[in-house]
């Protein structure tokens, strides 16, 4: 005879737990940048956010009225810290070794979650992410290459005349133009090139 108890016990078992506050809010935040870097700006809806999440549309609308909204706050949760500069005891080391975490972070989820928001939203959307993008990515890289080139002033591999704020858009702007304009990858070999050809040239004393 077979009970209702173990009738019960011989259906599956359901594995999802319900889930509430944060615990929820983390998986929307992350359905909404694994949308952002695989199907773009254009591609990212509430619904499929919502079905990544594995909740309901109206658990992300209670909290994000927009997408707006939504995208905002998942790129603030999810940008990566570039930490401190590093130090390997040269200007020219320092500076490839960065470069190389910048790549990573622009290659991780949240990076190609950003570059969609940069490369597909209009001038009036973009605006709207404009201090988030210069809070959490431009000042902070910003920063690192500051701490880099003056440690470099203090060891005497950098020519203090060579401080500019110009130079700290360099690498950035390279980096930058290279993914966005040209679709190009930022490989080792090209980044040893950008800082011998381009940034030792810029900053190290003149021989001679």
């Amino acid at each position: 005879m077979v009970t209702s108890r173990s009738a019960a016990a011989a259906r599956p078992q359901s594995v999802s737990l319900r889930r509430r506050g944060p615990v929820l809010e983390r998986a929307i935040l992350d359905a909404a940048l694994e949308q952002l870097s695989t199907v773009g700006w254009g591609g990212l809806t509430m619904e499929g956010v919502a079905a990544g999440a594995q909740t309901g549309k109206a658990a992300v609308y209670r909290r994000w009225p927009s997408k707006e909204d939504l995208v905002e706050d998942a790129l603030r949760a999810g940008l990566p810290s570039l930490e401190d500069a590093p130090d390997h005891g040269s200007v020219r080391e320092d500076l490839y070794q960065l470069c190389r975490r910048m790549r990573t972070a622009m290659y991780s989820k949240p990076g190609f979650a950003l570059r969609a928001v940069l490369h597909e939203c209009d001038a009036s959307t973009a605006e709207r992410f404009h201090a988030l993008i210069v809070s959490g990515v431009i000042e902070p890289s910003v920063r690192l290459f500051r701490q880099v080139v003056h440690r470099g002033v203090e060891r005497g591999d950098v020519r203090p005349d060579a401080l500019d704020d110009m130079v700290f858009d360099v690498i950035p702007a390279m980096m930058m133009y290279r993914s966005k304009v040209c679709g190009s990858e930022w490989g080792d070999a090209d980044i040893a090139e950008m800082i011998d050809r381009v940034m030792v040239p810029l900053l190290c004393p003149r021989k001679g």
